[in-house]
């Protein structure tokens, strides 16, 4: 059976925010697998912060997206034809290899993983049960190291990462704070993740709400944001904080993020500096399974609950990613192909 896969590939660099026309749509008719080579229908794309730090053309924590590639994204899908001996038509499965339809790669590709059998819809596979799960357990256990009675605050706290971050840390005894923009995903903050409070940044006094929340100050804080928001907090970290550094997404459409104020500079002026470090989920690699494994158990008990934007068609997947750096976006963020 024949197959047009169709792909959107890098066409300029943005400037801010990015706009159509940083991206051009093709489609290429995918010819017969080699041996060892597998084809993965996509039913979900995510939609991720760092998609927009690949576009520029700088090195972060990995090189920058190159004119006329593949944009980079993870997608859930079905394996609909294999010539490999590790995976059979029918596994469901996630993948790395960008915004496209079909997916044609060797089975050796280490971002392949099989998904667990279960019976929630396979989009939860690139959310809770995905990278940003992932993300959130890893940040929170190794980097952020809770304690049972200490403070943890967690910023952009309806989204994919801080939601899980918050509940990981409630189910391990901290006193949970939230921040997020605007009343509604407050509400679903502190009622449905049941995060002790959350601050509405967007409508309340940010320093007045942690001076009455946090008395005792903060041990762990969560960054996912940046700028305002961690000066703010840097006032009431407590000598031994820690600070596990996922992102900042309020400066990822600056047209000279070089040239802006980061956490490093925020804290790394403190005294005592708080210890915090950047980290990427793929440090753990090795324990990606484990993670998930953990994470699907916790779902399945309703300890972690979680949200999802899904827009329906592949074409409207700038749209997604525009909707993600204004906020716009609920939860996750995905596109149903």
């Amino acid at each position: 059976m024949k197959y047009t896969n169709s792909r959107f590939l890098l066409n300029k660099r943005p400037t801010g925010m990015p706009d159509d026309e940083c991206w051009v749509m093709d489609s290429e008719e995918i010819t017969e697998l080699k041996e060892k080579e597998i084809l993965i229908k996509a039913e979900y794309l995510s939609i991720d912060p760092y998609m927009r730090g690949k576009m520029n053309d700088t090195i972060s924590y990995t090189p920058p997206l190159k004119i006329g590639e593949v944009m980079v994204g993870e997608s859930v899908g079905r394996v609909i034809e294999s010539k490999s001996k590790k995976y059979a038509v029918g596994d469901l499965v996630t993948v790395h290899q960008g915004w496209q339809t079909y997916i044609r790669t060797k089975d050796s590709d280490p971002s392949i993983l099989k998904v667990p059998k279960s019976n929630l819809n396979s989009s939860v596979f690139l959310g809770t049960l995905g990278m940003p799960g992932r993300t959130a357990y890893f940040g929170l256990n190794y980097v952020g190291k809770p304690q049972a009675g200490e403070t943890l605050v967690v910023s952009a706290a309806s989204g994919a990462v801080g939601g899980v971050v918050g509940q990981l840390g409630k189910y391990m005894g901290c006193k949970v704070i939230g921040i997020a923009g605007g009343p509604e995903k407050s509400k679903y903050v502190s009622e449905v993740l049941k995060f002790d409070q959350c601050i509405d940044y967007k409508n309340e006094n940010v320093v007045n709400r942690l001076e009455e929340y946090c008395p005792n100050g903060i041990d762990i804080y969560f960054e996912n944001v940046g700028g305002e928001i961690t000066k703010m907090i840097s006032k009431f970290l407590n000598k031994n904080a820690r600070v596990p550094i996922c992102g900042f997404i309020s400066k990822y459409n600056s047209t000279n993020i070089a040239g802006e104020e980061t956490p490093f500079h925020v804290l790394g002026a403190l005294k005592p500096k708080p210890k915090h470090r950047f980290f990427v989920v793929t440090e753990w690699l090795n324990q990606f399974e484990k993670a998930t494994s953990i994470l699907h158990e916790h779902v399945k008990n309703d300890d972690i609950k979680f949200r999802e934007t899904i827009t329906s068609g592949f074409e409207n997947a700038p749209q997604g990613l525009r909707d993600v750096l204004s906020g716009k976006n609920f939860g996750k963020q995905l596109i149903k192909i």
